[in-house]
């Protein structure tokens, strides 16, 4: 069975639109205002938070291609995480708008991952990740293709 999804966070403002570059990727760049409640006792983003961001980069990403996490779930598709990883420069304070950059370098299998870089609005790079999520379906629990409407949707980005 093919993979045939999320409801984004009312938090977010994107600020550009899909785009290719020279080395054959899907961009995405959202904004996001770090909120008071996500700070901790110095006055930084605490780090689990980031697992959010990142979140919201990638279904931003997956709706701005034209699906939502929600449609693939009701297909009988599932997403879960398998891998995340981390790296911090910089800390995100309170109300720092941060952008963040979601790209998918390559055109998905049984998995998909979305490289995410976050900056300042004056360019600061502030936290590198990366998330891989695969293709589950939803009945047997066994990893499957990507849905062909996403693989569509990716295609024009990679030629």
């Amino acid at each position: 069975m093919n993979c045939p999804g999320p409801e984004g966070l009312p938090l977010y403002d994107l600020s550009a639109r899909t785009g290719t570059t020279l080395s054959a990727m899907f961009t995405l760049e959202t904004r996001i205002r770090v909120r008071y409640s996500e700070t901790d006792q110095m006055g930084v983003v605490y780090y689990g938070h980031y697992a959010q961001y990142f979140e919201v980069g990638r279904t931003e990403a997956i709706r701005e291609l034209g699906l939502t996490y929600r449609e693939m779930e009701e297909s009988g598709i599932l997403m879960p995480v398998t891998s995340m990883e981390v790296h911090y420069y910089k800390p995100a304070r309170y109300d720092d708008l941060l952008i963040l950059k979601t790209k998918i370098r390559q055109l998905p299998r049984t998995m998909i991952t979305f490289q995410t870089d976050i900056h300042l609005e004056n360019g600061t790079h502030l936290t590198s990740g990366s998330v891989t999520l695969a293709f589950v379906n939803k009945e047997s629990g066994k990893p499957c293709r990507p849905p062909d409407q996403l693989l569509g949707l990716l295609n024009p980005h990679f030629l």
